[in-house]
């Protein structure tokens, strides 16, 4: 049941930057119509307490991959305990939609996207109904067959648009003039079916060395996308970039460039270098950015504060495949336990992995400085791990062996489950203050969704205002909160939340900056494998948030996930057109 519900004695930070204020908030069907001083409450009305909290817009997620898990991991925990109320999804290329009539193209899509961004294979083939072909029954799909806490919202995407028309030759060749115009017709659908815009991806290599579908497609096809993007409002074109693994981000922009340019949509590209290890390799991607933004140009760098928490495991990692290690990545796809001791063993193997350490795996490669990469944990605790011993530390125990027969050892005497992690420095958090005031930067990039072995990017926003706006001082809380929510709602044109206005969406986080922390991750162990068991993901402990609210609803309270699903589902809106265009202007 749907209570109007009064927030009383906060302090509103409202989301649009403004300084923050004492007010009350009333909420009524789900809507806010009222934010101000002393607000009296009504017969019918809950009241929330918020005495010693802020009172904000709910926090919206900038770049998720839940396409798939969302099927079996509907509670999208620990989305609610840390006040996410908005989720984007369908990045980098990636989406489950559109499908072909060719069960082999379908297989592939899946394979292509479980690979890239480490999500199970078994539970994606069998949790999904795939019940669709073209975007619009997908969405059709998931609005009657799911029921979320989160606002989903999702892009079309290159890849899968490519294997729908082309089917397998998607993956050799660019394509005909009648299959772009076959694109077009299917991603007018998307977007005439709520989908944000287009994702796109020309940085990603598979284990064998070969290209994603979109990387296979020529400027024309690129041309005639954007000819569709153009005929809609409030639509947008992402592309992740080369800026990992080949690093060739800036022949990126000067081929997107003068493609882009004219263009009235707007393109969030990832994205400027904030790694110390980018920086020398993409000198010039700052000062293109800057450019874009002197030219008046709607280009939006897309970047994340946190850096990637690049943990390793032996089964699922697409680490060695993207540094280009083929070999070492051959003990990933071995299909056993023992099948990868054998290879451990195998002195030809031992052979042709040191030949690819040295000869194959990219300069860059996190590999290559072994005094970086600690072994975090270790499944028999024989072998030497902790925070202090890294594969350098290794090396030197084994009498300076080859680093890559000393990880070999070293993972035979641990345990194949054991876990590495890489150490990777920001250039400056000068820099990442700095893009967060930049207008032209959007934020909050946490990758939650995807390589759950590797990380939990939930929680990240908060790991900002604690760090940023509370230790360092370099953002204040009206700043930090507006990159997390109405800058945010504003760029994909969500103009029915991300702010604390008449009108809009009761998406709200009621929380206090004493009580919440990114806490630690942990092992869940709610994955479908396939067989009827279960493996892991990371995952975290709620922040918590005192309250979190969805057009309303409560989904996080009192410490709890509250079992409500009131997130709606790629466009889908609650209320009338009119009062959603009215709340927009």
């Amino acid at each position: 049941m749907l209570f109007d519900t009064l927030i009383k004695g906060g302090t509103v930070v409202d989301g649009t930057g403004a300084d923050a204020r004492k007010a009350d908030v009333r909420i009524t069907d789900g809507r806010i119509v009222g934010v101000g001083p002393d607000l009296e409450k009504g017969p019918r009305e809950r009241l929330v307490d918020a005495t010693g909290c802020y009172v904000t817009p709910g926090f919206i997620e900038t770049h998720n991959h839940y396409d798939a898990p969302m099927w079996w991991n509907p509670n999208l925990e620990p989305m609610s305990g840390y006040g996410v109320t908005s989720s984007i999804n369908g990045n980098c290329g990636f989406t489950a939609a559109p499908v072909s009539d060719d069960p082999q193209a379908r297989d592939a899509m899946i394979k292509i996207f479980s690979f890239f961004e480490d999500i199970p294979i078994t539970p994606f083939r069998e949790a999904l109904p795939w019940d669709w072909r073209s975007w619009s029954e997908y969405r059709d799909s998931m609005l009657g067959k799911l029921r979320v806490p989160v606002n989903m919202e999702f892009y079309c995407g290159h890849i899968a648009l490519r294997l729908a028309v082309m089917g397998m030759d998607a993956t050799k060749r660019a394509a005909t003039e009648d299959e772009i115009t076959r694109m077009q017709a299917q991603l007018r659908d998307a977007l005439d079916a709520g989908a944000l815009g287009l994702s796109s991806n020309t940085m990603d290599y598979d284990g064998q060395g070969n290209p994603v579908p979109s990387l296979l497609a020529e400027d024309r096809e690129f041309a005639a996308l954007f000819d569709v993007l153009e005929e809609y409002q409030d639509k947008t074109f992402q592309i992740m970039m080369s800026v990992f693994q080949r690093y060739e981000g800036e022949k990126d922009l000067a081929r997107f460039d003068p493609l882009l340019k004219g263009r009235k949509f707007r393109t969030l590209w990832a994205g400027v270098p904030t790694l110390k290890f980018q920086m020398a390799r993409l000198p010039n991607t700052h000062a293109i950015h800057q450019r874009f933004k002197n030219e008046g140009r709607p280009m939006y760098t897309a970047f994340h504060h946190v850096p990637p928490t690049t943990n390793v495991n032996f089964f699922n990692s697409l680490t060695f495949a993207q540094s280009n290690n083929l070999v070492w990545h051959e003990l990933i796809e071995a299909d056993d336990e023992q099948a990868k001791y054998d290879l451990l063993d195998d002195l030809d193997w031992r052979a042709r992995a040191r030949k690819a350490w040295d000869e194959d795996m990219y300069p860059q490669a996190y590999f290559r400085r072994p005094e970086k990469v600690t072994m975090i944990e270790s499944e028999s605790g024989h072998g030497p791990f902790g925070a202090d011993v890294t594969l350098a530390d290794a090396v030197a125990a084994s009498d300076g062996e080859h680093p890559s027969d000393a990880l070999a050892e070293w993972l035979k005497l641990n345990g194949l489950h054991s876990t590495l992690v890489f150490t990777i420095d920001r250039e400056s958090n000068q820099m990442m203050a700095d893009l967060f005031k930049d207008p032209n930067a959007i934020g909050n990039v946490s990758d939650s969704g995807a390589h759950g072995q590797m990380l939990c990017g939930i929680g990240d926003h908060i790991d900002l205002i604690l760090d940023y706006v509370v230790n360092q001082k370099l953002l204040t809380i009206e700043e930090a909160v507006h990159n997390c929510t109405g800058k945010l709602a504003d760029f994909f044109g969500l103009h029915d939340r991300g702010k604390l206005e008449p009108g809009r969406s009761a998406d709200v986080a009621v929380w206090n900056i004493d009580e919440i922390e990114r806490r630690p991750t942990i092992r869940m162990f709610d994955v479908p494998d396939g067989s009827g068991g279960r493996t892991w993901r990371y995952t975290r402990q709620a922040a918590p948030m005192r309250l979190t609210m969805v057009a309303g609803h409560p989904t996080f309270q009192a410490g709890f996930f509250t079992g409500n699903y009131p997130g709606t589902i790629a466009g889908e809106r609650p209320g009338g057109e009119s009062e959603l265009a009215e709340a927009a202007e």
